[in-house]
């Protein structure tokens, strides 16, 4: 099964990991410890407070920066021009690189016109500070607007088997727009569902396995769990293998309602 999805001419690690609530050395050691399993997608924000910690675990992993796709966010207090040149300079310092693959409006900011957000976001990658801007939070029909105003790559929702987005999917589909799952494992809760530890058992596999295999099976989607220790890391990691039946996708499609 395929281990990356093509986007726009661009090659995306499916599984990344997701760094939200992970500081300090606990951080440092998660992204490198990461890096060391395989992964090659990494996924931070300015509001995490964790970017600099994020780029020691990179730097102590060995592994090459051009290697690894590297996300981060713009907080939507930082929406205008000026103050999204700011914080993203303000990243690239703390994260220690000289660019970031993705650069995401964390959410909606109607106090600012989304064409300046983008605008400014635009001259971000042409000037090399970043290769790819896109969105985080946005409706289908949010997203619609932005992509007629620039070339947005991603929109990161939540998104998990019981938090639907076909109408994003099938939008991203036809547009070639990269959809990243957050919150992949419904904040644990699929843990505990009988549906997804029946199906699991019969592939010898996890419920979040099943639920991280479901999300990659729909088109353009890509998931970014969070993990805190290496089995669990090991684990989100390994679901290439997991095929599931049409009727196992009917059913983890249920639990939606």
């Amino acid at each position: 099964m395929h281990t990356t999805i093509e986007i726009q001419g661009t090659s995306v690690p499916a599984v990344g990991l997701g760094t939200w609530q992970i500081t300090g050395a606990a951080c440092v050691e998660a992204v490198s410890d990461a890096l060391a399993l395989g992964y090659r997608h990494i996924d931070t924000a300015r509001a995490y407070r964790n970017e600099r910690e994020v780029g020691e675990g990179i730097r102590a992993s060995g592994v090459a920066r051009e290697e690894i796709f590297l996300v981060t966010k713009v907080p939507p207090s930082s929406a205008a021009p000026d103050r999204l040149r700011a914080s993203c300079e303000a990243s690239l310092a703390d994260l220690g690189v000289d660019s970031v693959d993705l650069l995401l409006l964390h959410w909606p900011a109607p106090q600012v016109p989304l064409a300046d957000t983008l605008g400014a976001m635009s001259a971000l990658r042409d000037e090399g500070r970043i290769a790819h801007l896109g969105v985080s939070n946005f409706p289908p029909r949010l997203l619609r607007q932005a992509l007629e105003l620039a070339p947005v790559f991603n929109d990161q929702v939540e998104f998990h088997p019981y938090e639907h987005q076909d109408e994003l999917v099938d939008l991203a589909r036809r547009r070639d727009v990269l959809i990243t799952a957050y919150s992949p494992l419904a904040r644990g809760r699929v843990a505990t569902d009988p549906t997804l530890r029946e199906i699991g058992a019969a592939h010898g596999k996890t419920p979040g396995q099943v639920a991280l295999r479901w999300l990659l099976d729909h088109p353009k989607t890509c998931v970014v769990p969070k993990a805190s220790s290496h089995e669990r890391r090991a684990e989100n990691l390994d679901v290439f293998d997991l095929e599931l039946t049409d009727d196992e996708r009917a059913r983890i499609d249920a639990l939606g309602g």
